[in-house]
C-alpha cells in the first residue's frame, strides 16, 4: 500500500458493496431460513445506505458524508410515508 488513506465515503462504499455480496450469498444457501432472512434484512438496509452513499461524493470526509446520508435517507423516508400516506386516497380516485 502507498500508505495513503482512503477518503471516508469511498470505504463505506466499498464496505457496502461487501455487505451486498454477503447478503446475496445468505439469501443463496439452502441450509437455514434464519440466514435467509438476515440475509433479506441486510439486503434491504445496505440496498437503501448504496443509494445514499452513491450520491454521496467519494472524496468527502466523515462530517459531510453523515449530513448528506442523513439528507438521502431522510428524503427517502419521507416519500415511503407520503406514498403510504397517499396510497387509500389514490385508491378512492380510482373507484
Amino acid at each position: 500500500m502507498s500508505g495513503t488513506k482512503r477518503p471516508f465515503a469511498a470505504a463505506v462504499q466499498f464496505a457496502l458493496v461487501i455487505l451486498l455480496l454477503i447478503s446475496l450469498i445468505m439469501m443463496g444457501q439452502q441450509m437455514s431460513m434464519k440466514i435467509y432472512q438476515a440475509g433479506m434484512i441486510l439486503l434491504v438496509l445496505a440496498t437503501f445506505s448504496q443509494i445514499a452513499f452513491g450520491n454521496i461524493p467519494p472524496t468527502a470526509n466523515f462530517a459531510q458524508s453523515m449530513r448528506l446520508y442523513a439528507i438521502y435517507i431522510g428524503i427517502t423516508v419521507a416519500l415511503f410515508v407520503i406514498s403510504i400516506l397517499l396510497a387509500p386516497f389514490l385508491v378512492q380516485l380510482g373507484r
